[in-house]
């Protein structure tokens, strides 16, 4: 299939995004890399007036840290963030888990905000995002708000983004680099969607753990002070409360017991990891 009409929009600065967004928001959608967007326009899942493409925009082509955190700015594609210095020196469990995304085709047009703003929960990039802790910088005529990972990602392809407002960049703390961390993903084939992913991060005594492609969103939880002991029942009760999601892919069942098994794995990995 083929995409209805729509109107493109070449974007020459990020105010004329806003402009636009301000006038055509809820029937306008933003190209950075498409792989997304325009499968599901072919589809016609989803059918924008407007498409607004931002790829040309320098301005939004930058990897800069402020600070404690690392900024990925809108149209900084996938292939440009496992490059980055910053992102190898501060993030390293994004290191770890951007290999998984797609093929390096795909990822030298995927953004990385791009995944963010698509939400979609079986996708390591709102996972990395959900247990780093990150940041959603939104921008619109009616100025600037900041959303936690935890208030951005709202469910299964949706987010709290307004309909006139850009996301701008991703903000990302700087790992402890004493910290141990550790990734792993359940897939049909290399490059697919995940059917489970988990990552951790083991810093001291505690044990951040994010599950994602179970539930609506990704879910994350910390655990401090957990005894080997007791690590099988925390991942038994959290593969149950991330609820009965059941597809063509795998079962809840299965699901609840990759939760189990690989969660076990990779906690076992982000502790030998520490410093």
């Amino acid at each position: 299939m083929k995409p209805n009409n729509f109107n493109y929009v070449r974007a020459e600065s990020v105010d004329h995004v806003l402009s636009c967004l301000a006038e055509h928001g809820e029937n306008a959608r933003i190209l950075a890399g498409g792989q997304s967007l325009i499968a599901m326009m072919n589809f016609r899942l989803v059918e924008p007036a407007y498409l607004i493409d931002i790829s040309g925009l320098d301005e939004l082509k930058e990897i800069k840290t402020n600070g404690n955190s690392v900024e990925i700015s809108a149209a900084v594609t996938q292939a440009k963030v496992i490059a980055a210095a910053d992102v190898n020196e501060h993030l390293s469990l994004l290191v770890d888990a951007l290999p998984n995304v797609g093929h390096f085709q795909t990822r030298a047009k995927g953004t990385f905000c791009g995944s963010i703003a698509h939400s979609d929960p079986s996708s390591e990039q709102p996972l990395c995002f959900a247990i780093l802790g990150g940041e959603a910088v939104l921008k619109s005529n009616r100025g600037e708000r900041v959303l936690a990972a935890s208030e951005f990602q709202t469910g299964m392809l949706a987010t709290a983004r307004e309909d006139d407002e850009l996301l701008t960049s991703v903000r990302l703390p700087k790992q402890n680099p004493s910290a141990g961390h550790a990734f792993e993903e359940i897939t049909r084939r290399q490059g697919d969607f995940a059917i489970v992913a988990i990552a951790v991060i083991a810093d001291g005594e505690n044990i951040r753990i994010g599950v994602g492609g179970v539930a609506g969103k990704p879910e994350v939880r910390d655990w401090d002070g957990l005894a080997d002991s007791d690590i099988d029942d925390a991942l038994n009760a959290l593969a149950w409360e991330l609820g009965d999601n059941e597809d063509i892919h795998a079962s809840a069942k299965y699901r609840r017991q990759m939760v189990r098994r690989v969660g076990r794995r990779v906690i076992e990995e982000a502790r030998k990891c520490r410093s």
